[in-house]
């Protein structure tokens, strides 16, 4: 009886944990001088990724809602990973999003998002993750806001370049 009730109180916790997971946002922004168009000419391209992008380095797969994208990536803290997220939408030149996760829902979720404003002739992005889940309780994810901004500096230096290089990753 004294196993069958540890047994119950561990599984109450376990569930406890999982139901009351954290949450946590990083968001980064950057004003980019080109349209939100000429900005999604290159974010919109997985296969550029490799040529411009220090984070993401190499993206595989179509953006298409539900589609599963491969990308490898190199946070600046930590060793190169390889995840799978599923697009959750595409609306070019105004949204991306796409959900990672690691094994099961809400032990270490993301949902990572790119947002194109049009304003006074250039664009205003904005790049984040929504994260959810227990593991947030041991990692900082904070520290992915340095990469969003290496990452969201090459995008503006690659676009405000001019259209010189654009689509050449496939």
């Amino acid at each position: 009886m004294t196993i069958l009730l540890a047994v119950a109180l561990v599984a109450a916790l376990l569930a406890a944990a999982f139901l009351f997971a954290p949450r946590q946002e990083v968001v980064t922004k950057v004003e980019i001088d080109a349209t939100p168009a000429q900005v999604w000419a290159l974010l919109g391209d997985p296969g550029s990724y490799r040529d411009w992008n220090p984070f993401i380095l190499s993206m595989e797969g179509e953006l298409a809602e539900g589609a599963t994208l491969v990308n490898r990536m190199r946070p600046e803290t930590g060793s190169e990973m390889t995840f799978r997220p599923v697009v959750l939408k595409v609306a070019p030149a105004r949204e991306l999003r796409w959900l990672g996760r690691l094994f099961l829902p809400r032990i270490f979720d993301g949902e990572h998002y790119f947002i194109l404003d049009g304003c006074q002739g250039g664009t205003r992005l904005v790049h984040g993750e929504n994260f959810h889940g227990v593991l947030l309780w041991f990692i900082d994810v904070k520290r992915f806001a340095g990469d969003f901004d290496r990452m969201n500096a090459a995008l503006k230096a690659r676009v405000e370049a001019g259209p010189i290089g654009l689509g050449k990753g496939r």
